[in-house]
């Protein structure tokens, strides 16, 4: 019963969005609360909500300073010389652009925190797709490949659950990857590529008027007035480049919470660019509607996954999907588990796909011969790796979502073929190379 209706939640959720029956925000607190009462725990879903709400509370936070302190560095002119520079090399072609960012989101991942490799990246290049008039839903597909592909790395969440719950070392499962790995990221690189010659297409060859107005001219897209920039103090410039590297490094050695960092980081860059009360008050106010935006989002997405764990549907669900595993595909479990792990990881959390799922399928697994690393890289292959990007159950595919300004359905019917094309080649590279059995 509870694992009917977990499956009616998700499917429920995902067909009101996809549709655009209702707004994300909605769909995310309405559709888990009819299934809590319909599974009969209409009188624990305060509690269950707020548990989800806590735990989500620390990514808010950190977003809405984050929200704030990148867009502060946008209006300062941070990003301007990349921009300057991706523009000049890429001479105004799509192509060009996209494949630009799929490289720079394959450096900045290598944090292997999504939520900030979204942050910096979109941070940087949204302008570049605004004056060309790219669509962003080209700039979120993108950096969702991308990320999600380097989303492996060791100290990647994906790999370090699967490693605490089969209790093995990150390298017993990384290591044999290395290769798959690299055919992932020719692959991201080439659909950067095919996804770029389709945007070009669309857009049409920028002629020279147009070109050399995108080098001096700022805007939102096609058809919207543009702006000509304002020049920015060389030493205000420099005290910001500091600060975000500082930021960045600080990121990486975790030498405080995330949120914390942001939170300092946003308060001095405030004060130092903006030392006046009333240009304070300004900046704020111009920024405030995309964090509200955003952050609301991320509590909405708490309750979600709140209610669906505290009912039990999340455990019965995973229970379920296990159970009906026939028996003659024992001896292939591997390649089922990475090409449906994908899919999959837009109905799971993490945690619960982890540390619910694969102790169970590695468990099964046993049976046929199969050892626990592989089923924990056929896992990696694809849950959470190119899924998370586009998963409404966490928080960072709403802030990719939330800075591109583009709707989680649309997003998802886009990127979805692309994300899952990219678990198909690295577990056929994993299959040729031995990093999963045959």
């Amino acid at each position: 019963m509870l694992a009917t209706l977990g499956f009616l939640t998700i499917g429920g959720f995902l067909l009101l969005t996809m549709t655009k029956r209702v707004s994300v925000l909605v769909a995310l607190v309405l559709v888990p609360v009819v299934g809590a009462v319909a599974a009969g725990r209409a009188g624990d879903i305060g509690p269950m909500a707020l548990d989800g709400i806590t735990k989500v509370a620390p990514t808010g936070i950190m977003i809405a300073f984050a929200v704030l302190y990148f867009s502060l560095m946008i209006d300062a002119g941070l990003f301007e010389p990349l921009i300057r520079w991706i523009l000049r090399a890429a001479k105004g072609d799509p192509v060009r652009i996209a494949v630009g960012t799929a490289v720079l989101t394959l450096c900045v991942a290598l944090d292997g925190d999504g939520a900030s490799t979204f942050l910096i990246t979109v941070s940087a290049m949204l302008p570049v797709y605004r004056r060309i008039g790219m669509s962003r839903l080209v700039l979120a597909a993108i950096v969702c490949l991308a990320a999600g592909l380097m989303n492996m790395v060791p100290w990647g969440g994906p790999t370090a659950r699967a490693a605490a719950a089969l209790k093995l070392d990150t390298s017993d499962i990384v290591t044999p990857l290395l290769p798959a790995m690299g055919a992932g990221v020719l692959w991201v690189l080439l659909a950067a590529y095919l996804i770029g010659r389709r945007e070009r297409n669309r857009l049409g060859a920028l002629d020279d008027t147009r070109r050399d107005e995108a080098k001096s001219t700022v805007g939102d897209g096609p058809g919207t007035p543009r702006v000509a920039e304002r020049p920015h103090h060389p030493a205000l410039t420099a005290f910001n480049l500091a600060l975000t590297l500082a930021l960045l490094v600080c990121l990486v050695l975790e030498a405080m919470p995330l949120p914390v960092l942001f939170v300092l980081a946003f308060v001095i860059a405030l004060l130092v660019n903006h030392p006046r009360w009333e240009d304070q008050q300004s900046q704020l106010e111009k920024h405030g509607k995309n964090v509200v935006l955003v952050t609301t989002m991320i509590f909405a997405a708490g309750v979600f996954t709140g209610l669906l764990t505290g009912t039990g549907m999340i455990e019965r669900m995973a229970s379920a999907l296990v159970g009906v595993v026939p028996d003659a595909l024992g001896g292939h479990l591997p390649v089922v588990v990475a090409v449906t792990s994908m899919p999959l990881s837009l109905v799971f959390t993490p945690d619960a796909y982890y540390f619910g799922i694969l102790p169970v399928l590695a468990q099964t697994a046993d049976s046929f011969g199969t050892g626990h690393a592989e089923i924990a890289r056929a896992a990696v292959l694809g849950q959470m790796t190119t899924g998370f990007p586009l998963s409404p159950l966490t928080a960072a595919t709403f802030i990719l979502i939330g800075m591109t300004g583009v709707q989680l359905g649309e997003h998802q019917r886009f990127v979805f073929r692309w994300a899952f094309a990219t678990t198909l080649v690295m577990t056929a590279a994993a299959l040729l190379t031995g990093a999963l059995p045959l």
